[in-house]
């Protein structure tokens, strides 16, 4: 018999959980495990939010309709694996929910719930409540994870900082801004029209 919690306040926010743990939760808050620390997600997305959310959506999957990758948006959990511990639940101890994910290695959502691994791309879109987590916290995950591009989308400034993998570091390409039309550095035809974004 499985043990749900379904109150996070039975939880001990100071200790460390893994996806083991995860799965039992089965409360209403949405959190984020990063390093086996909880992080209570925002509440529901601003309709700012959720408009850029279904523009970048348009566009991805326009792009990927007839191409062997995956588009994802929240809620969608992806696991990211520590290169020096197994693939076991147990030993997974970080599971974010980025706004927007694409996945071509489809062996990494072979059970069909979540994406173990990393994604080739993640897009964030910054909110008041959750800018030190994207910038800070996720920025050294995604990187350290190997996720190949990340786009950091910037509502109040009109405004998207793309992040491109280089031996293991991120390398800032120049952002994009209003009246400007940019590419993906891992998906080079596929092309975003920043006015389109924050119509």
């Amino acid at each position: 018999m499985e043990n749900f919690i379904t109150d996070i306040n039975d939880l001990d926010l100071n200790k460390k959980y893994s996806y083991a743990d995860y799965i039992l939760w089965k409360f209403k808050e949405r959190v984020e495990l990063i390093k086996g620390k909880i992080f209570k997600m925002s509440p529901a997305p601003n309709v700012s939010h959720q408009e850029i959310s279904r523009n970048i959506n348009r566009v991805l999957d326009y792009y990927f309709l007839d191409k062997p990758c995956k588009v994802f948006y929240a809620p969608f959990d992806v696991l990211l694996t520590d290169k020096k511990k197994s693939s076991a639940d147990n030993d997974i101890q970080t599971v974010v929910q980025p706004d927007l994910c694409v996945i071509s290695d489809l062996e990494k959502i072979a059970d069909g719930k979540k994406c173990v691994g990393a994604p080739d791309l993640v897009i964030e879109i910054l909110s008041p409540g959750n800018s030190k987590k994207e910038m800070d916290y996720k920025f050294d995950l995604y990187q350290e994870a190997g996720v190949s591009e990340y786009w950091l989308v910037y509502p109040e400034e009109k405004s998207v900082n793309i992040f491109v993998l280089k031996e293991g570091q991120y390398i800032g390409l120049k952002p994009a801004s209003e009246g400007q039309i940019f590419n993906s550095h891992h998906f080079p035809e596929l092309t975003a029209d920043v006015d389109k974004i924050f119509i």
